[in-house]
């Protein structure tokens, strides 16, 4: 069983021995300006009496474990691990567990304001509407946001820890996957980047190797190059084929692998020099880009 629902029937285990009533324990993982990600672990069954709540933001919910009945004002809808439940600014719902105990769910929560310019950045006209449906049905477009982010709920410091994405490149990325799934933005392939944003995403490449040891989050680096977020996110991905987080992350452990090479000093120094946060994570992402852990490197160029 995968530690995201072994960590609910667990939950499930200790409400059971202590006979408590079900509870709803949400934990924030990552907050940024108009966003914010929550492991939500819901330990209600089929005793304990479902009630009305209220989505104050725009909210796309990865059901990772469990299961639970939806209902909102777009309609109903059966939550199984790998669905995406939705719900808008303002809308009233509820969840229930007639048949099964327990559910965990990875929240993606977006204030009004921040989700409109979004809409509006991804090719959206007017104010944003409603998703016009309840649930996105566990699919192959979606798979890689439930895996991903269950992982990171799991991790010990959460996603930014781990190699490849961070979780405001994710919320940013899954909102757009969500919009145009559900129809409300059309899709565009357009490729092409403008001169002028290609100069500020040079811009931003170079105070990434001057200081890639640096703060370095989205917000932050699309605020510089003045851009939106999404369209920072969008025009960084296409001139350089990474995300802003995967070009940070390989920045550092080229400034890691070169003083390995040629300065001396222990490795844990090394990997805090060079903006990681631990030792563990440090090996884990050097061994993964350059085939060897970083004391062999090190032995291999000063052998």
């Amino acid at each position: 069983m995968a530690k995201i629902a072994l960590d609910l029937e667990r939950a499930l285990v200790r409400r059971a021995r202590d006979a408590a009533a079900g509870t709803t324990e949400p934990r924030t993982l990552a907050r940024g300006r108009g966003w914010e990600v929550a492991d939500v672990l819901c330990t209600c069954g089929p005793g304990d009496h479902a009630f009305e709540e209220h989505h104050e933001a725009f909210c796309i919910a990865l059901v990772a474990a469990g299961a639970f009945e939806y209902r909102s004002e777009t309609g109903r809808a059966l939550m199984t691990p790998g669905a995406v439940m939705l719900g808008h600014a303002g809308e009233c719902f509820e969840c229930g567990h007639r048949h099964r105990a327990g559910d965990r769910c990875i929240a993606f929560r977006y204030r009004p304001e921040y989700f409109e310019r979004l809409f509006a950045d991804a090719g959206g006209a007017g104010p944003a509407p409603a998703f016009g449906a309840a649930r996105i049905e566990p699919s192959q477009a979606l798979a890689p946001f439930v895996a991903a982010a269950s992982t990171g709920a799991t991790a010990a410091s959460g996603l930014d820890r781990l190699p490849g994405l961070a979780w405001d490149e994710m919320a940013q990325a899954l909102a757009i996957r969500v919009v145009r799934l559900t129809g409300i933005v059309p899709r565009t392939d357009a490729k092409r980047v403008a001169p002028a944003a290609l100069a500020r995403v040079i811009e931003t490449v170079r105070q990434i190797e001057a200081r890639p040891d640096g703060e370095f989050g989205l917000d932050t680096l699309a605020e510089d190059a003045g851009l939106s977020p999404y369209h920072f996110l969008r025009t960084f991905e296409r001139a350089t084929g990474v995300t802003p987080h995967q070009y940070v992350l390989r920045s550092r452990l080229r400034a890691a692998a070169q003083r390995l090479a040629d300065a001396p000093g222990k490795i844990v120094d090394v990997a805090f020099d060079c903006g990681f946060a631990d030792l563990s994570n440090f090996n884990r992402a050097f061994r993964a880009e350059f085939g060897i852990a970083p004391r062999a490197y090190r032995a291999r160029w000063q052998s």
